[in-house]
């Protein structure tokens, strides 16, 4: 089941996506979703980004050929760090190329979507506590990175979390492809099989940190082939159970 964020006729709604066609729901995923009757077509309808995290809580050296395209070393525990909330946009938004870098890269990453709150979950329960998987881009400032020596500022921008753009509820965390596609040709190209830190794994060690909310996103870290974004491309996120976010970087 795919599940989107939507506006229509001035009002944002929830639905199921079903082909070209959105089924509108009332209520929320994270409570109880009921059918109104209404049905719109793709066109008719602005898919946002698909949840409203209070935060989005990342992996770093999380896939194995980027710890080995870094010269990294691989991590003991996960490697944590947070982009706030107002990072968020969904598919189809613009992603401002900030004034202050020269340099924004991709990151195609999984995204899961917590449904109830979580703290101290055990990896043997971690799954109960997913309502789906969605794509994110990590989109990051490189210079600001390098300079820092941490990454609040790089990973934090306004419009640096694209998100969508639907959460599908069927799908293998462990056994997936992610891809990462500028201006329509493929820059990377992973299967989460090469994740060091799995999705169970990753539950149970965040929430042992900080309690995660309904709506909270994990991104599970990206693989190799990062790159950089320049004003006036287009980049696209595509997980094939889930389907291809796209945005557009635009100068600031």
């Amino acid at each position: 089941m795919k599940i989107v964020r939507f506006a229509v006729n001035r009002k944002i709604r929830y639905g199921i996506l079903e082909g070209e066609s959105v089924r509108e729901m009332a209520g929320t995923p994270f409570r109880a979703l009921t059918p109104t009757g209404h049905e719109y077509s793709l066109r008719e309808v602005r898919l946002l980004a698909p949840c409203q995290p209070s935060k989005i809580v990342c992996l770093g050296l999380n896939y194995r050929s980027h710890i080995e395209e870094t010269k990294s070393h691989q991590p003991e525990t996960p490697l944590l760090f947070i982009k706030p909330s107002t990072a968020v946009i969904g598919p189809e938004d613009k992603i401002i190329y900030p004034p202050s870098s020269t340099h924004i890269d991709y990151e195609c990453e999984l995204g899961v979507v917590i449904k109830k709150r979580a703290s101290h979950v055990s990896q043997k329960e971690a799954l109960s506590y997913v309502l789906g998987y969605t794509c994110v881009n990590d989109v990051t400032a490189r210079d600001h990175q390098a300079k820092d020596k941490q990454w609040t500022r790089a990973k934090g921008f306004d419009t640096f979390a694209p998100v969508g753009p639907c959460i599908e509820t069927d799908l293998d965390p462990g056994n997936v492809w992610v891809e990462t596609f500028l201006n329509g040709v493929r820059q990377q190209r992973a299967n989460t099989s090469d994740l060091l830190f799995g999705v169970p794994v990753l539950i149970n060690f965040i929430t042992n940190v900080m309690t995660l909310l309904p709506g909270d996103i994990i991104a599970t870290g990206t693989p190799s082939g990062i790159s950089r974004m320049l004003p006036g491309d287009t980049i696209e996120i595509k997980i094939a159970p889930i389907g291809t976010l796209r945005n557009y970087v635009i100068k600031g």
